[in-house]
């Protein structure tokens, strides 16, 4: 037989996972928007505001819906489209490494000067990547940057 004591204990342990799920669900602040940008940790859901893309060498990013307006990363889907076509089922690969996604990321991030971004976009648009060094998976450190 269960004693009140322990079915409060229940209860109150129940209550607080309730809430914690309503949290994590309806939460929506810039900062973590801002955070998620970084290396996201391997959980499938995103935060709402938030899409996921990968890079050439398979790493995980979660981007804020706000960097959708910057033409950067217009420039870098445009040339996934390219590359790869459009994908019906499966994530959105861009045609770049993990180092320079964390710099496009780091860039947007700080806000960037017109010249900056044009200085940026020529070179994404001089170098490319070529997806057939990430093809093979043993050698996932080589790669292929052809100017």
């Amino acid at each position: 037989m269960i004693t009140t004591k322990k079915l409060l204990r229940m209860a109150r342990k129940w209550q607080k996972i309730a809430a914690l799920g309503r949290k994590r669900i309806t939460s929506g602040r810039t900062n973590r928007r801002m955070a998620a940008a970084n290396h996201s940790n391997r959980s499938t859901t995103v935060d709402k505001g938030c899409f996921v893309i990968y890079t050439m060498d398979k790493r995980r990013f979660v981007i804020p819906l706000v960097f959708l307006s910057n033409t950067i990363f217009h420039k870098l889907f445009e040339m996934s489209e390219e590359e790869f076509g459009l994908p019906s089922d499966g994530p959105i690969t861009l045609p770049c490494d993990s180092v320079v996604m964390n710099y496009i990321v780091s860039l947007v991030k700080r806000g960037l000067a017109a010249d900056i971004e044009r200085a940026v976009l020529n070179s994404i648009t001089t170098c490319r990547y070529s997806s057939d060094a990430y093809s093979n998976q043993g050698q996932a450190d080589q790669q292929s940057l052809v100017c």
